[in-house]
């Protein structure tokens, strides 16, 4: 068995200040002391990082601080027994028991599996009893290599037959603690409770999947889980629960009884997909989600699955201009098709046109790349759908796309039509229906019956007013100038800098990507507007690039390595290359990112600057009018970011903690 704790690494009845950050900070600096840490601040700023996503409190006096980061060389345990206790967000006040869990990024499985069997110990209190009354460092050690050995050699207890059965899945962002903690909690609940569990973790030290004989029998499936559940479908047409990974530990006897009741009750929810008998029927969404965030969902399911229909089709419609030149994209006289189109339809390499191979290819590049931008509404509005109604929503949510964009109601109708058909996808779905009309909802009578809701609303009385608004906007952004111009720049750029990849960023994104294809010469307004969206938001992580070569003494060993990588990663135009350096000091990087993405933004607006490229950064030069612009704009952009943050992080710093409190002696 791998040793994971060292006496070095365990401090009793220690004061390490009056937060979980002090306490975090310290145990990280204890650790790297020794050679299995390489950067203590990497260390903890990894751990901070992932505390920022839920507290590690677990209650009874215990808080268990983990991460994975490139700063840890060998998987590994820092113990505190704390006095005075710390909060860590516990609901039942704070911890005295502090294990932090530390893992390299690409750990061996067996090491994962110790930390793994160590977490899943912290819910046995005559271990944490043990642990409070410990003599010394070496007894700490000693009861922590016993109770992982004994749980290696644990078999499971003998189920009677007949006996009622659930499977659950539990999983974390880190996969390290709170995933294996919460199945052993449903575990014990289970056996309290008479029934058979199986229990599928989806963690770091890898997955054993359920067997499906095993899922096909169970009464009902319990999802304990942070993250999205892998190969979701296999759990078709089971009653469900699903609750965040730390409910799983804290009240798993409750969860066990929900997921019985839902059994039980012929109304209660299902997982969408195939139900025993070989139909299937859509979920219902868990009464804690709130309707707020079931359309933030949607809306950013939608745009996640858009953006790869317009990448492609943007870069193609750039490169049909570079080789054929701006003429191809209008219409030949006495059809509807553009130029483009109607050569690459007409002509072959066999039969080029007059005007050459280079404006043939252009044609070619071009009409394809309209095919694509075709599907952006239609996607737009299916996988909003999909968001809220799972697979049933897909297909009305795609027909109500197709009819907005016939009705000239663009971006904004794809929205509406994808809410509508969702939402009754989602209520067709809830219907309860005799067992033989199961297998024909999700495939006949949900895309019927809620196409004709969602479509049939945006042909009669929807879609007129919503294309009239749309053209209402497309005239305003037209005619913007001067400084309207600059100050949606400023919006904008505020906007990619804000959340970073998030949905504030994504909604930015969105707005430019969706009127791409209106751009003309005649009418650059919606070049501009992605021009100034894509300079943007590459200036985070070139900024944060920038500053980490101008004082390298600012930032750990683990931000530098970030920041060689943020170079390319902001000229690809991928702004969550600076959501390392976020994560670790939010407030003073996103302050400085927004300041220098809004110059940029404004900058790139007023000089005129275009893309007829909705991605690529540099790399789509060619799609890009007025380079020389775009480039100064996010230069400028990225050296204000840089030493914006450099100089918060020189002033504006927080106090650093006492040689004291970094590696306080063991009592």
């Amino acid at each position: 068995m791998p040793q994971i704790l060292t006496p070095d690494l365990v401090l009793l009845d220690a004061d390490l200040g009056a937060d979980k950050e002090a306490v975090i900070r310290a145990l990280a600096a204890r650790a790297a002391t020794t050679d299995r840490v390489v950067d203590g601040d990497g260390l903890a700023a990894a751990v901070l990082e992932r505390e920022a996503l839920t507290p590690t409190g677990m209650g009874a006096g215990i808080a268990i601080p983990h991460c994975k980061s490139a700063a840890v060389r060998e998987p590994s345990l820092a113990f505190a027994r704390l006095s005075p206790p710390v909060d860590f967000g516990a609901p039942d006040g704070p911890a005295d028991l502090v294990f932090m869990i530390m893992a390299p990024e690409g750990a061996a499985e067996t090491h994962l599996a110790v930390l793994s069997r160590l977490a899943g110990s912290l819910i046995d209190e005559r271990f944490t009893e043990a642990l409070r009354t410990a003599a010394s460092p070496a007894d700490v050690v000693a009861l922590v290599e016993e109770v992982v050995a004994d749980r290696d050699e644990e078999a499971a207890a003998p189920v009677e037959e007949g006996s009622r059965s659930i499977v659950a899945v539990t999983a974390c962002p880190t996969g390290i603690a709170h995933t294996y903690m919460a199945a052993d909690a449903l575990k014990a609940a289970a056996a309290r409770a008479g029934v058979r569990i199986d229990v599928e973790t989806q963690g770091s030290s890898g997955t054993t999947r359920l067997d499906p004989a095993v899922i096909a029998a169970a009464d009902a499936v319990v999802f304990a889980v942070d993250v999205d559940v892998r190969e979701r479908d296999r759990f078709a047409g089971k009653p469900f629960v699903q609750v965040p990974v730390k409910r799983g530990i804290d009240a798993p006897d409750a969860l066990i009884q929900q997921a019985l009741g839902h059994a039980d009750d012929p109304a209660g929810p299902r997982l969408a997909g195939g139900s025993a008998s070989g139909g299937s029927e859509p979920s219902t969404p868990q009464a804690s989600a709130s309707l707020g965030g079931t359309v933030k969902r949607a809306l950013l399911t939608g745009v996640s699955y858009m953006i790869p229909f317009v990448a492609g089709g943007g870069l193609l419609l750039a490169l049909g201009f570079l080789l054929g030149g701006f003429e191809i994209a209008f219409g030949v006289e006495g059809t509807t098709l553009s130029t483009a189109q109607s050569v690459a339809l007409g002509s072959s390499l066999w039969n080029l046109p007059d005007a050459g191979l280079l404006y043939y290819l252009g044609c070619v590049a071009f009409a394809i790349g309209q095919a694509s931008m075709g599907f952006l509404v239609p996607a737009l509005a299916g996988y909003i759908a999909y968001g809220i109604a799972d697979r049933p929503g897909i297909a009305p949510g795609f027909v109500a796309g197709a009819v907005a964009g016939l009705m000239g109601a663009g971006f904004l109708g794809g929205i509406v039509g994808g809410l509508l058909a969702g939402v009754a996808a989602w209520w067709i779905g809830s219907w309860r229906v005799p067992s033989w009309m199961r297998g024909l909802m999700p495939v006949v009578i949900i895309p019927l019956l809620a196409s004709i809701f969602a479509s049939g609303l945006m042909v009669v009385l929807l879609g007129g007013p919503i294309a009239a608004i749309s053209d209402a906007l497309t005239d305003f952004l037209s005619g913007l100038s001067g400084t309207a111009a600059i100050l949606l720049g400023l919006l904008l750029g505020t906007m990619m800098a804000f959340d970073l990849g998030g949905p504030v960023n994504k909604v930015a994104y969105a707005f430019a990507v969706a009127g791409l294809s209106e751009g003309t010469p005649e009418n650059p307004a919606p070049w501009m507007i992605m021009a100034a969206v894509m300079a943007a938001g590459m200036v985070p992580p070139l900024g944060m690039a920038l500053a980490t070569v101008l004082d390298r003494r600012l930032f750990s060993v683990a931000e530098r390595e970030n920041g060689k990588a943020a170079w390319l990663l902001g000229a690809s135009f991928i702004s969550e290359g600076a959501i390392p350096f976020a994560a670790a000091d939010p407030l003073r990087v996103i302050a400085a990112s927004i300041l220098g993405a809004a110059t940029t933004g404004a900058i790139s607006m007023a000089a005129g600057v275009s893309s007829q490229a909705p991605h690529g950064g540099i790399f789509v030069f060619f799609a890009i009018g007025n380079i020389g612009m775009f480039v100064v704009a996010i230069v400028v952009g990225a050296i204000i970011t840089g030493l914006t943050v450099v100089a918060l992080k020189r002033w504006a710093r927080r106090a650093p903690i006492s040689q004291e409190q970094a590696a306080p002696v063991a009592a």
